[in-house]
């Protein structure tokens, strides 16, 4: 297992959600990079529906023209 390298960064967040998540015992920088990563797997799918919504449009558009490719062989 890889340890992945850390970079210090300041952020600036409400004083509010500072002081609400010390007093729940949470781990702030924990629940700060989770945060991070969501937003981020959120804006990778966007705009790859973005990048691929042509090809999308046309896979669906044979689907409802043909059906689906081997229908025939489903069991439910």
């Amino acid at each position: 297992m890889s340890i992945e390298a850390r970079k210090a960064h300041d952020l600036t967040v409400s004083e509010t959600l500072v002081a609400e998540a010390e007093a729940l015992g949470l781990d702030i920088t924990g629940a700060a990079e989770q945060g991070i990563a969501r937003a981020i797997k959120a804006e990778k799918e966007r705009r790859w529906k973005i990048d691929n919504a042509e090809a999308i449009k046309a896979s669906n558009d044979y689907v409802a023209k043909h059906g689906l490719p081997l229908a025939k062989y489903r069991m439910f």
